[in-house]
């Protein structure tokens, strides 16, 4: 437990924090995987390449720093990550590692001795933000473990169909191979995959969106590959490897469904607005959604059925380079000839000749939710944000300016696990 002094001590190092953080995270990183190098492939070899876990990391030890007073407020945060660790399997043990190379970093980096008042009131901070995760971590574990189909630890999968989307994104649909069933999951919510990759000459874990309807006997991810010469950055090892290196019939290991960003009341209207391949989760959340309100007497052969005129709407509105981009454009389109509750709202960067009049498109240029039509964003609706960090500042910010509630917002960046708006 914390004393006074030592919650002192920690608040007092927030200046150095601001000033050297990110070079005492990446220091710590080096560190620790240099003395542990199984450790690779937990972490995400991609982000140590970029720097965006070091930048990440400096983030959250500055801000647990900042309210170490009132470490609550951290909550969503906490929530999110202790997500993502469960799906990364990551236990006790391994809190151990992580405290033994962060202390020796800040003591290194710092050049404080580790007998030093400091480096003690830092190991007693990390000992109860430690203890808050593990706690927390060890629910998800038995919930994963009571959850019918569920599992722990890694699980192999076969691809049983690889299907291109667009220009950029593919879908890979995965069979367990011990042909037991699924877990029925949240739509909305993500696995880990993990892959060996050739280029590292380890397996890599990544966390994707799950595109597929619960209650399917296989799961359905949508995968982005990253061009470097378009986007002006490395090849993602992972995406990479799935687009060119695995094929039908190939192997791959997932962890259970996780992840806090997931439907959360079918009974009301509900408005999916997306970028890029930020529509992933946004389409399990749709199937489920249409799968809830259709009439069972009039199921149609590839979609839900024929919703009574009295159903809650969906609207589901993307934003998309171009069509040629633009992934599950079809399904999405065939869903929504197939129920008339749900509408939507498409906007393209560049629009091509032949798509001036088209119905798959309404807006040319960028999403602007003060060009879409009012009826498509109720007042009563819950809201779901997935996308690039800019557009879903840019989106959170334009509903609230068009009095929805916050609390009716729901968001969730890919790639990064969520977005503080």
């Amino acid at each position: 437990m914390l004393t006074e002094e030592q919650k002192q001590l920690v608040k007092d190092t927030v200046p150095v924090l601001k000033e050297s953080g990110v070079a005492l995270t990446d220091y710590f990183y080096k560190r620790m995987l240099r003395n542990n190098p199984h450790l690779k492939e937990v972490f995400n070899m991609g982000h140590q390449r970029s720097g965006a876990q070091a930048k990440a990391l400096a983030g959250a030890v500055l801000a647990y720093a900042e309210n170490i007073d009132d470490p609550g407020v951290l909550a969503p945060v906490i929530e999110l990550i202790v997500h993502k660790h469960v799906s990364l399997n990551i236990k006790a043990p391994d809190y151990n590692i992580v405290g033994e190379n962060l202390l020796h970093s800040i003591s290194e980096v710092l050049s404080v001795p580790m007998e030093d008042p400091l480096i003690g009131a830092w190991e007693a901070a990390y000992q109860d933000l430690a203890g808050i995760f593990i706690a927390a971590e060890k629910k998800l574990y038995d919930e994963h473990q009571s959850t019918p189909g569920s599992w722990l630890g890694w699980r192999a999968f076969t691809v049983s169909r690889k299907m291109k989307e667009s220009e950029e994104i593919t879908s890979f649909y995965l069979k367990p191979e011990d042909g037991q069933a699924l877990p029925d999951y949240k739509p909305g919510q993500y696995v880990t995959l993990r892959v060996f990759v050739p280029e590292l000459n380890l397996k890599q874990p990544r966390q994707y969106s799950l595109s597929s309807q619960p209650g399917a006997d296989y799961l359905r991810i949508s995968v982005k590959c990253e061009d470097p010469r378009a986007e002006g950055q490395d090849p993602g090892y992972v995406s990479s490897t799935l687009h060119n290196a695995v094929s039908e019939g190939d192997t791959v290991e997932l962890s259970a469904p996780a992840g806090n960003f997931f439907l959360l009341n079918p009974n009301v209207d509900n408005v999916l607005i997306s970028a890029g391949v930020g529509l992933t989760p946004m389409m399990s959340m749709t199937h489920h959604l249409l799968a809830e309100t259709a009439d069972p007497n009039s199921r149609l052969a590839q979609g839900a059925g024929t919703p009574a005129p009295d159903k809650k709407q969906i609207f589901f509105l993307h934003a998309a380079r171009s069509s040629d981009v633009h992934a599950l454009r079809q399904e999405l389109s065939t869903l929504a000839d197939q129920n008339n509750n749900l509408q939507i709202f498409i906007a393209y960067e560049q629009v091509k000749e032949n798509e001036v009049h088209g119905k798959d498109y309404h807006l040319h240029g960028r999403l602007d939710l003060n060009a879409v039509p009012a009826e498509y964003l109720p007042a009563d609706a819950d809201y779901y944000l997935c996308g690039p960090v800019p557009f879903m500042h840019e989106q959170y910010r334009a509903l609230l300016e068009r009095g929805i509630a916050k609390e009716r917002i729901h968001s969730e960046a890919f790639g990064t696990g969520g977005v503080g708006v």
